[in-house]
């Protein structure tokens, strides 16, 4: 059984950070690309961050180049993001997904207010 499942959300005050963690199971991590979408109230999903299979290759969208990073260790069957810089635009459920598979995530809850 296909299984991601997020953590590490929570909230925190503009310019604070936090880190998601996405543990997935039923499949091999190592031969997918990952992505980390958000959704915010009233909002279409958008993508963030997407990493390549091994790790090499990263992707951002715009309003977050130079403060996510998007990591993973597929010996722990765990893809990351790190969140630094935190704005209240970032508030959003965000989730891990592998879209080439349609596997999903029930997302993690990220709010920025002060």
């Amino acid at each position: 059984q296909v299984q991601l499942v997020e953590s590490g959300g929570g909230s925190v005050q503009p310019g604070g950070s936090l880190r998601l963690s996405c543990v997935v199971s039923g499949f091999t991590l190592s031969l997918y690309a990952m992505s980390w979408y958000r959704q915010a109230a009233g909002k279409e999903r958008e993508l963030v961050a997407e990493i390549g299979a091994s790790g090499s290759t990263t992707n951002y969208v715009g309003s977050v180049k130079g403060r996510f990073t998007i990591s993973r260790d597929n010996a722990k069957n765990t893809v990351y993001l790190q969140m630094n810089s935190l704005k209240p635009e970032d508030t959003a459920v965000y989730s891990c997904g592998v879209p080439v598979r349609n596997y999903w995530g029930q997302g993690t809850q990220v709010t920025v207010s002060s």
